[in-house]
């Protein structure tokens, strides 16, 4: 169904980018002041704003790079023909997970390159618990980031939508997205719970993810392709019969070129025929700086926007980095759980924004996907490629899960809570096929649930 353009005027959207630019510069300029205030009085209590804030100015950082990455993603998308669901469980999903990426990778590189050359049964022992803790703040920003995408974004486009959208006030998720991203998602995360549930990551388990990864993209380019073919065929016919044709005659003349054609996706194409022959052709362009710049896409500028947007969000995730660690040393709690909350919903901007786009242009099943897809790329490559780094910088060793003879502090409680609220998730979402404002609220109170654990978890009261 296609989205009233009355619903969304353009001053809206010029005014939410004049907050947006607004709002972030007050952070910007707030966390300048702190800044200025912890060099003039280095014990002063200034310490912990200056580094929060600073978290804050690193999101809206990475919020921005990742939008033209995203831009330059969805003409890719557009050129390669790929529906909206397989465009958000892959492209977008890329797009807005480079953060949990090389937040990963930062995570193991800090942690081991704090530790001396020295060797020796004491190093060895040294080198090993730093390459636990390092790894562990990783599974915690990617299993952080998880829980938020599959949880608050879905209900935040919701909420956004049901004040935005008055004609259809709801998210409305096909079937195809909760089979085949929902079922992928749980099957990821049951592998991943299998792993943590062992002593130790070995190099085998990072291959064994990314081998996931791979027959999940192979799903998605069969989807795609026959997503393809139905439009060629459609595309051939409105051209002879006309768009307006009886839903009826167009599946039943598809059925005898033995081509299944769902008439819903018969009644999806009318719509943008429709909308087609209507709207004038616009350039296709990347949007910088809160969308007050604008880059014209083509085949170099956007291969340009794609290397200059991943080196960038490197950057910005090296300092997100630093300022976890920096955040959990001046609260003394392990940097588990700050990595948890702060490094995993910083890093989860830009698939925010991403989705809620994406949801405002009528796309619900790709923003719904796009979290979707996010999660198991944090989960398939975000773990495996750092881990598979970590045992390189370790002559191969497994990276222990325990520390002291237990299990990392926190690492117990999200397993549980993994799989708890995956399945609750996926529930709702199953349920009528629709997210309502009462149902992300209830989502909302489950990611409290999440947040409440680690933080009775940082002060000790539970594992």
């Amino acid at each position: 169904m296609s989205v009233d353009p009355t619903d969304l005027p353009d001053e809206k959207n010029e005014g939410g980018s004049r907050i947006s630019l607004i709002i972030s510069a007050v952070i910007c300029a707030v966390w300048a002041v702190f800044m200025v205030l912890q060099l003039s009085q280095p014990d002063g209590p200034w310490a912990l704003p200056q580094t929060m804030l600073q978290v804050c100015v690193i999101s809206v950082v990475i919020w921005q790079v990742c939008d033209p990455f995203a831009d330059a993603a969805q003409w890719v998308g557009v050129r390669f023909r790929l529906p909206g669901s397989v465009r958000g469980a892959t492209l977008d999903a890329v797009a807005s997970s480079m953060p949990e990426l090389f937040s990963g990778i930062f995570f193991v590189v800090a942690a081991l390159s704090a530790v001396s050359g020295d060797t020796g049964s004491a190093a060895n022992e040294e080198l090993a618990a730093a390459a636990a803790k390092g790894y562990g703040s990783t599974i915690a920003t990617c299993a952080g980031s998880a829980v938020y995408n599959m949880i608050l974004i879905p209900a935040f486009c919701a909420l956004v939508i049901s004040f935005a959208r008055p004609s259809r006030p709801t998210i409305d998720v096909e079937d195809e997205v909760i089979s085949r991203d929902g079922v992928w998602f749980l099957s990821t995360q049951i592998l991943l719970i299998m792993f943590l549930y062992q002593e130790n990551m070995m190099w085998w388990m990072g291959v064994c993810l990314l081998a996931l990864y791979a027959f999940y993209i192979g799903q998605l380019y069969f989807d795609a392709r026959r997503y393809q073919k139905r439009m060629d065929f459609l595309n051939g016919y409105f051209a002879e019969h006309g768009s307006d044709t009886p839903i009826q005659d167009v599946v039943a003349s598809a059925k005898e070129q033995r081509l299944r054609l769902p008439a819903n996706f018969v009644l999806k194409a009318q719509e943008e025929q429709g909308e087609g022959d209507d709207d004038d052709e616009e350039e296709d362009t990347a949007g910088l700086f809160f969308g007050y710049v604008s880059v014209p896409l083509n085949g170099v500028s956007t291969a340009a926007v794609l290397v200059v947007s991943t080196l960038l969000a490197a950057a910005a995730c090296y300092f997100l980095v630093e300022a976890t660690i920096e955040t959990a040393e001046i609260l003394e709690v392990p940097t588990f759980f700050v990595a948890v909350i702060l490094a995993a919903a910083a890093s989860s901007v830009p698939d925010t924004f991403l989705a809620i786009a994406a949801a405002r242009r009528g796309d619900d099943s790709g923003a719904v996907s796009n979290a979707f897809g996010s999660n198991i790329f944090d989960i398939c490559i975000c773990l495996s490629i750092p881990l598979l780094v970590n045992s390189w910088l370790t002559d191969w060793q497994p990276v222990s899960l325990l520390q002291d003879g237990k299990p990392i502090p926190g690492i117990v409680g999200l397993r549980v809570l993994l799989v708890f609220l995956t399945i609750v998730n996926l529930a709702i979402m199953w349920h009528k096929r629709q997210i309502t404002r009462f149902k992300a609220l209830v989502m909302c109170v489950l990611y409290v649930v999440f947040v409440a654990y680690a933080v009775l978890g940082s002060l000790g009261i539970i594992s």
